[in-house]
C-alpha cells in the first residue's frame, strides 16, 4: 500500500470513528443498552466493510492504476450491496435496537466516503509519470 493510499485510509476511519462513537453515546442515552448494542454493530459493519473494500481497491489498482475509477464504482457497489444485505438479513432481530443500528449506520458511512473524499483531494498524488524537462546525459565510460 502506498503512502497515500495509508494515508487516505487512516483520515477515513479518524474521522468516521469519533462520529460512530458520538452516535453509540447518543443510542445508549436514547434507547438503552440495545441501543449500545445496535450502534456498535453499526460502526463495526462500516469500519469493516468501508476499510477492507478500500483494502480491496488499492490491491486491484495497485499494478494498473488506470483502473482506479471503474474499481472503485464497483468496489463502492459491493459496499452498499453488502451493507444492504446486512441490514435485510438483521432487519427483525430482538438482539439490539434496529434505529440506533440504521442510523449509526448511516452516519459513520458518511463520515467515511467525508473522509476519504477529503483526504484524497489534499493529498499530492500524481496522475501523470513526471519526466525530466532537459534530458538527462548519459556518461561516457572515460568519465567524460
Amino acid at each position: 500500500m502506498l503512502s497515500n493510499d495509508a494515508k487516505i485510509l487512516r483520515g477515513s476511519a479518524v474521522l468516521a470513528a469519533p462520529v460512530g462513537i458520538v452516535a453509540a453515546v447518543l443510542s445508549t442515552v436514547l434507547a438503552g443498552e440495545k441501543g449500545l448494542i445496535g450502534a456498535l454493530v453499526g460502526l463495526a459493519v462500516v469500519l469493516v466493510f468501508f476499510g477492507a473494500g478500500f483494502w480491496a481497491l488499492m490491491r486491484i489498482t495497485q499494478d494498473k492504476p488506470q483502473l482506479v475509477m471503474s474499481a472503485g464504482m464497483l468496489v463502492y457497489a459491493v459496499q452498499i450491496l453488502l451493507v444492504g444485505v446486512f441490514i435485510v438479513v438483521f432487519k427483525h432481530t430482538t438482539l439490539f435496537n434496529g434505529k440506533a443500528f440504521a442510523l449509526t449506520l448511516l452516519v459513520t458511512a458518511l463520515a467515511w466516503v467525508g473522509g476519504q473524499v477529503l483526504h484524497t483531494l489534499k493529498s499530492k498524488t500524481l496522475y501523470v509519470d513526471p519526466e525530466p524537462s532537459v534530458p538527462v546525459k548519459a556518461k561516457s565510460r572515460d568519465g567524460a
